[in-house]
């Protein structure tokens, strides 16, 4: 096993824990019907993505159970009673159309969850946005009612959160079913920066250009930028979208300036149209600014390499020249001798 496939197995591992934390938070708010939800889309997806490998004549292997991260990033960003029937039909979008249509793990050009979050908003836009309040627990095959618009729509119209800070960063607000829990999201953006996980430039990048344009063009005058980062799955996206290394450029500074062009244009469309959640659509449609960074890198690394391949030349020619000049040398003192 190399290196780089311990290391991409190991950033999966990490992922997962991180993933699991916030769907047990989302159990302890919703109830069993969000483990199950989960469970299904995990289920799903792993079919989905061992069919597309048989079709395309590859072999399964551990590396390609990156297809369930991105399964229980899909489940965290819907309601936790949202309808099985369609967060099947989204993984399973997720695997065959964002992912293994576009080559498969190693050529990815856009998160798969975030695909699959934009095809669910433009097919089933009402349910998706639509949750259930904390603490109301639904059974598996309950049909959810008393659903409420989530916090973030209720800020992005009102400019108001009449939530205290506990309730905020304990999770204790309407919205998706992971995107809410603050704390645990805080902790797992640390540790996976830390483990080198996902791009630090790209997090850092989406946080600045979150905050910034919150501080000079505020959507409430209280705590705007405290706020715009709370609401909107940004600081979930930052995590696990945006920073996500399959797609950030590999430079970290590249991978800021793409996190901060994304949550700058995130920020301006829903300060200007209100849209919920507009970080995940951009960062759907920012996908050539990625693929821009990528073809740079590669063009500066094919520059380096020339670079060195013509100095290690020079140096090669340099050194024959100087051997030539002294066995000219020494053959003329061996002439001067013999004289």
């Amino acid at each position: 096993m190399t290196k780089k496939t311990r290391k991409e197995r190991l950033v999966w591992l990490d992922i997962m824990i991180t993933l699991l934390a916030l769907e047990l938070m989302s159990y302890f708010y919703y109830g069993v019907r969000s483990l199950v939800l989960g469970g299904v889309c995990i289920v799903v997806s792993l079919i989905s993505e061992i069919v597309c490998l048989r079709l395309m004549n590859r072999t399964f292997t551990a590396d390609d159970l990156t297809c369930t991260s991105d399964a229980l990033i899909i489940a965290l960003m819907m309601p936790a009673v949202m309808d099985y029937k369609i967060a099947s039909i989204a993984c399973i979008f997720a695997v065959i159309a964002a992912k293994n249509i576009f080559g498969g793990r190693r050529n990815m050009i856009f998160s798969p969850a975030a695909a699959a979050y934009v095809f669910m908003l433009t097919s089933w836009g009402k349910k998706l946005l639509l949750y259930p309040e904390p603490h109301v627990k639904a059974g598996i095959f309950d049909v959810p009612d008393g659903l409420v618009s989530s916090t973030s729509y209720v800020y992005n119209t009102t400019g108001k959160i009449d939530l205290t800070d506990f309730e905020i960063f304990m999770g204790n607000f309407s919205g998706p079913a992971g995107s809410v829990s603050i704390l645990l999201l805080i902790v797992a953006a640390v540790m996976l920066m830390l483990r080198r996980d996902i791009s630090v430039g790209a997090f850092i990048g989406t946080i600045a250009g979150t905050a910034f344009p919150a501080c000079i063009m505020p959507i409430s005058n209280t705590s705007p930028v405290k706020y715009a980062l709370v609401t909107n799955m940004v600081l979930f996206a930052a995590v696990y979208i945006i920073s996500d290394r399959r797609i950030a450029p590999q430079k970290e500074y590249y991978a800021f300036f793409y996190g901060l062009f994304i949550a700058v244009f995130s920020y301006i469309v829903v300060l200007t149209t209100g849209k919920e959640n507009a970080v995940v659509i951009i960062s759907v449609l920012f996908t050539p600014v990625a693929l821009g960074f990528r073809n740079l890198e590669k063009k500066i690394a094919l520059a380096h390499e020339e670079v060195f391949a013509i100095k290690q030349e020079a140096a090669l020619v340099e050194s024959e020249a100087s051997d030539s000049g002294d066995e000219e040398i020494s053959a003329e003192t061996e002439d001067n001798g013999s004289e």
